[in-house]
């Protein structure tokens, strides 16, 4: 949506509340773009932050599985003499 300057002057708080619920809104000056209205993004709060890794970690601890351990995961490839079988 282009919006001339002089036309936002009088309705710049539904200018912005358009802008906050991602319309896009130009202001033209002399009917070239000249700026862009576009919502600040929220930066979360440290309590939000780490709530997010809590949940991050339990989804990867509840993902993982206990399997054979990297020393003997090719233990299968081999014979009992030690040779590739």
């Amino acid at each position: 949506m282009k919006v001339s300057i002089s036309q936002a002057k009088a309705q710049l708080t539904e200018l912005v509340r358009r802008a906050e619920a991602g319309d896009d809104i130009v202001l033209t000056r002399h009917g070239h773009s000249a700026v862009r209205l576009v919502p600040i993004r929220t930066v979360p709060d440290r309590m939000s932050r780490r709530a997010l890794l809590d949940d991050v970690r339990a989804a990867g601890a509840a993902k993982a599985s206990s399997g054979v351990g990297a020393a003997r995961s090719a233990d299968d490839l081999y014979g009992p003499d030690g040779l590739p079988g």
